[in-house]
């Protein structure tokens, strides 16, 4: 996910930085928690996907791999 991120938007999510990709993924989680209280799968399943687009993103921009930040709870779940 986070290749196919950078691939679409890369040069564009760095020129927005860090401090704005921060908060277009908190009004994506907003938008994704009215989804959930509506009940509309589809709308659900779209702000999910945005979610996950934005996280990629700053995942990316921090220099950061989610499959390492996922990989302790294989190990050492919280």
């Amino acid at each position: 996910m986070q290749t196919l991120m950078e691939r679409l938007y890369g040069d564009a999510d760095r020129a927005r930085g860090v401090p704005a990709t921060v908060a277009w993924l908190c009004e994506e989680l907003g938008e994704l928690a009215q989804a959930v209280r509506k009940g509309d799968r589809a709308d659900q399943l779209h702000e999910l996907g945005d979610v996950l687009a934005w996280l990629a993103s700053l995942a990316n921009q921090l220099g950061l791999s989610l499959d390492e930040a996922m990989a302790r709870y294989v190990t050492d779940p919280p």
